[in-house]
């Protein structure tokens, strides 16, 4: 039974997996619905079950790349609950969640040589992304991308692409008159897709140093020039 918390972007997303499936989920989006919401989805999942922090095998958290302070909002309450419970932490990959996720929505419409690539919006032209085969297989690292048109030209000779994520809409007019890009609006990080990976980190005993893990934020923290008067 694993306690998954999912906080990359503006969505927050709590689930309970329990390797086979997800027996209770909740999630919103919206400005500062980490802080306001995390704690109480957190016991609305486990009243839902109706079992105890006790019960729980481990507490799962995406990793990142993605919000500075969502993610350390995420990692913070999976800690709390780790220390407090005495439970292992695992952290999950956010895009490859996302992978995951997307994957089961296309279905049967993914084909062998497609290749899928969420995105995480990073302001203007610039995403977080990263690239899997239909497989799931992860292509390349994780990278920080300014994009343009020519972005894949070398992926769409061979394959084609499916672009998701919040980072994915504002591209619609870049990639237009590529028909081997598709671009899918409306696609979301939950965290019910981290399932199949939180499962087999479980497995693997893959877990991460509770004192001192931290998020991968990819680029740096900048703080933005504050707009209060004396400050």
């Amino acid at each position: 039974m694993i306690l998954c918390l999912e906080t990359a972007t503006p969505v927050c997303s709590v689930a309970l997996n329990d390797g086979c499936c997800t027996i209770a989920l909740r999630e919103t989006e919206g400005q500062n619905a980490h802080s306001e919401k995390i704690t109480n989805f957190i016991r609305e999942v486990m009243e839902t079950a109706k079992i105890d922090y006790k019960q729980l095998d481990a507490v799962a958290v995406s990793q990142g790349p993605g919000s500075y302070t969502g993610l350390r909002i995420g990692v913070s309450t999976a800690k709390g609950i780790c220390y407090a419970a005495d439970l292992p932490l695992m952290a999950i990959d956010t895009l490859e969640a996302m992978a995951y996720g997307m994957k089961a929505k296309l279905g049967s419409q993914i084909c062998e040589n497609d290749l899928l690539i969420p995105m995480i919006d990073a302001r203007r032209m610039e995403v977080y992304a990263a690239v899997f085969d239909a497989n799931l297989q992860r292509i390349n690292d994780t990278a920080a991308l300014v994009i343009d048109e020519n972005t894949f030209v070398d992926l769409q000779k061979y394959h084609r692409l499916w672009l998701f994520g919040d980072g994915a809409p504002k591209l619609k007019q870049v990639f237009e008159n590529q028909p081997n890009v598709n671009i899918v609006d409306g696609f979301k990080p939950s965290a019910a897709y981290m399932l199949n990976l939180a499962d087999k980190a479980l497995r693997e005993h893959n877990f991460v140093d509770v004192a001192y893990f931290e998020p991968f934020y990819l680029k740096d923290f900048i703080a933005g020039k504050p707009h209060v008067k004396g400050l």
